[in-house]
């Protein structure tokens, strides 16, 4: 199971130079990562880099912006890394509080970008965070509304499960209801109420509250191809992907 684990590069990004980063994960013992943006920008250079310290990159997130002005760029780039599993992280942050209409709206511009991207054997994804749980159309939240706007397209989800957590939301009733388009799953943990507050309450992943043992066996239960570490504002980067991966290594084996 050790090989589904990867870890999101934005974790690091404090440290600045790539370089530093990724021989800071590379000494920590990962195998795989997940890009950004600006590592697609630099595809070629960044491939190289990731490849001489025997790591590959796996997916990577990208911007609905980049998605929208330079797709061929996009897709050129996730063919020089060779992985085709590609998500959009976010909604731009004006567009967070956006009306039933605008997630709909955004949705449907998804599911076009999927076949589109599908054509070039690249498989694209949404990443949730909390705000998409907020409820638009009656009972239905904003990521149920943009998932039914991308219809049969193909759009596949990356299930932040703390992010889930923090919107208030059961993380495995969510992944089994939306299982058939689940392929990644970001593992993050929160710290206890009142810790860590300087890292925005989150921790290292088995050392917050989240049960990652109960969890990593729903995450592949439906159909995770990705594990993902992640911690959004880590004190010490390093200790973080460290504590992390040596967590996961003790629950899968």
């Amino acid at each position: 199971m050790t090989d589904l684990i990867s870890i999101q590069l934005y974790t690091l990004r404090n440290l600045g130079d790539v370089d530093l980063i990724l021989d800071t994960v590379a000494a920590a013992g990962y195998k795989n990562v997940e890009g950004i943006g600006s590592h697609l920008d630099d595809a070629v250079v960044v491939a190289r880099k990731v490849a001489a310290r025997g790591m590959k990159m796996t997916s990577s997130h990208v911007g609905l912006m980049a998605l929208r002005d330079k797709p061929d760029a996009v897709i050129e780039a996730c063919k020089t890394f060779g992985f085709t599993d590609l998500y959009m992280p976010a909604v731009p942050p004006d567009m967070r509080q956006m009306d039933a209409a605008g997630w709909i709206a955004v949705g449907k511009e998804l599911g076009d970008l999927t076949e589109r991207f599908a054509k070039s054997g690249v498989k694209l994804g949404y990443h949730n965070h909390h705000w998409e749980m907020d409820k638009k159309a009656g009972d239905k939240t904003a990521l149920e509304l943009l998932f039914e706007a991308a219809g049969s397209s193909g759009l596949a989800w990356q299930v932040d499960v703390a992010w889930l957590v923090r919107g208030g939301v059961d993380p495995k009733e969510w992944m089994t209801r939306h299982q058939p388009i689940v392929t990644a799953a970001h593992v993050k943990d929160i710290a206890p109420a009142g810790q860590n507050v300087d890292q925005d309450g989150w921790a290292d992943v088995g050392s917050g509250v989240l049960d990652w043992k109960d969890l990593w066996a729903a995450c592949i239960a439906a159909g995770a191809r990705h594990m993902v570490v992640e911690h959004d504002k880590p004190a010490d980067p390093g200790a973080t992907a460290r504590n992390s991966l040596n967590f996961l290594r003790s629950i899968t084996g």
